[in-house]
């Protein structure tokens, strides 16, 4: 699981800003550092903006949190699970794709009745 503690907004503006080239499709593929803190940073933000336990959030291979009240979950799979890629959940967590459109394309994975993360994205705007 990713750290809780609060982000800096400039910093995570900052690591969002070093990979929109390659999410707006004119730049390069970003190295494999700077895709993690842009990935990292924003789930942070997430499970900052979004208290609670009740939600699993994972962005394989880079980092999960749990977030938005509700029951907490301990052991084992949680009934609330969204998963996803890390482009998508970047497009997700700048605006660039609407929570619909992903679950509806199935670049999102949403099972559980408080796996809808709507209410709290885009967390930046580019």
């Amino acid at each position: 699981m990713a750290s809780s503690r609060s982000v800096d907004p400039a910093e995570l503006r900052a690591a969002i800003t070093a990979i929109s080239p390659w999410l707006s499709g004119s730049g390069p593929d970003p190295a494999r550092p700077e895709l993690a803190a842009a990935v990292r940073l924003s789930l942070r933000t997430l499970a900052s903006d979004a208290p609670g336990k009740s939600v699993e959030v994972r962005v394989p291979p880079f980092a999960a949190v749990q977030c938005v009240e509700g029951l907490r979950h301990t052991r084992g799979t949680p009934p609330n699970v969204v998963e996803t890629d890390p482009r998508t959940w970047l497009e997700l967590a700048t605006g660039l794709l609407g929570w619909a459109d992903a679950v509806g394309s199935g670049r999102v994975t949403a099972s559980g009745s408080r796996a809808d993360l709507a209410r709290w994205l885009p967390l930046v705007r580019l």
